[in-house]
């Protein structure tokens, strides 16, 4: 698979990623036929049919289980699986091929045991939330939360260029191109101003989703909430790679002295680089290198929040404003699942979003890296994998 620096922080093959957007849009109905006909009975056919399978392809040398986290495996698994040992779950990931993400957990208490199957990350039963087909693509979720009430910026989704264009000469300027699904920022451009820039943008993000979204760009700071069991698990703050000015050291300097923080000597935290991208935001923002930075001012080094690419993480849970509490467990009623990633822009997590003119949700994940919020670069860790058992195994509960 070739490097792509607009997939960072996690590689995508991008024929593969486009064509499973589009052949979602052929099986959503087999899907929701399926789940008609099988409803009362599709949790114990999944448990007397998937585990059987593993076994026969794992017999037949085609698969394997593995008994704890590899290094090919996302700190989200590693985090997760961390709390199950510390509970006492047993947990096993089945692989076929480079095919991962299917685990089985088990938990023995007083005699009684109970296994669960799911991929990813475990959601409570079998019956899933009508809203897991639709709260990962963006443009029907803008639609939809605005019907509801909830904050999102202003754009829309377009399949060819002509269409992306009608949408740019409609709204305020910057703003943002992105594919219509797909997560962690991958093959997103902000901060655009100019025909020219939209093209590119779109092309960018075309390379991932048929349909892309054209939205104004919101200001403020990007965060994560995480819903879990429809109560917020924690929210991160997520801050670009940057440096402040001191008004004496070179740019240079401050970005040396950054980088010698031990943390970002890896795994989850990585140095700040200067590559071409950075060279373009640097030269937006109108400064070089050599430059000595006037005392409070913020550097940023790429668009991206991604830790690979130097970006940090701040727990927030304890400061976020009460109306944001709300305003997020909204969106969990709304949406009606146990499991959701929610990310939203705003200037000051300490105040409402209703003083805010410019803040609001950009997407939903329903299946979010909640590892952001076990191993954050400022503040305390919150236990969201913990929460998370919580609900999913409630026998394995500990004080």
């Amino acid at each position: 698979m070739k490097y792509c620096k607009d997939c960072e922080p996690a590689q995508e093959i991008h024929s593969v990623a486009y064509l499973s957007v589009v052949l979602g849009w052929f099986d959503e109905p087999l899907f929701d036929l399926m789940e008609f006909i099988f409803r009362n009975t599709a949790e114990k056919i999944s448990q007397k049919i998937t585990v059987p399978f593993f076994k026969l392809m794992v017999f037949l040398k085609l698969g394997r289980f593995t008994g704890k986290p590899d290094e090919k495996d996302t700190w989200r698994t590693k985090c997760f699986w961390e709390e199950a040992e510390r509970r006492g779950i047993k947990m096993r990931e089945f692989h076929l091929g480079p095919i991962r993400d299917g685990f089985i957990a088990e938990y023995e208490k007083n005699g009684k045991n109970k296994t669960i199957i799911f991929d990813g990350l475990p959601r409570p039963g079998f019956h899933e939330s009508a809203a897991l087909k639709w709260m990962d693509n963006k443009g029907i979720m803008k639609k939809k939360f605005l019907k509801e009430g909830l904050p999102v910026a202003r754009g829309g989704v377009a399949f060819t260029k002509r269409k992306a264009l009608k949408i740019f000469d409609s709204i305020t300027k910057p703003v943002i191109t992105k594919p219509n699904l797909g997560s962690r920022s991958r093959h997103t451009l902000i901060h655009i101003d100019t025909e020219e820039k939209l093209i590119y943008g779109f092309k960018k993000a075309k390379k991932l989703s048929p349909l892309v979204v054209i939205e104004e760009e919101l200001r403020g700071f990007l965060f994560r909430g995480t819903l879990v069991g429809g109560k917020l698990a924690g929210v991160i703050k997520r801050d670009q790679p940057e440096v402040i000015g001191d008004g004496i050291h070179t740019l240079q300097e401050l970005m040396d002295k950054e980088n010698e923080r031990p943390e970002r000597k890896g795994p989850i935290f990585h140095k700040i680089v200067i590559d071409p991208d950075t060279e373009i935001e640097l030269k937006r923002e109108g400064i070089k290198m050599s430059d000595i930075p006037e005392k409070g001012r913020i550097i940023t080094f790429s668009q991206k929040t991604s830790r690979g690419c130097g970006g940090t993480t701040t727990d927030v849970t304890d400061i976020i404003h009460s109306d944001n509490i709300e305003m997020l467990e909204h969106v969990g009623r709304f949406l009606k699942d146990p499991l959701v990633g929610v990310d939203f822009i705003i200037e000051d997590i300490t105040k409402s979003w209703r003083e805010e003119q410019h803040s609001g949700i950009i997407e939903c994940n329903s299946l979010p890296f909640i590892d952001l919020h076990h191993y954050p670069l400022f503040g305390k860790a919150q236990n969201v994998a913990g929460k998370l058992w919580d609900l999913v195994m409630p026998e394995s509960k500990t004080d």
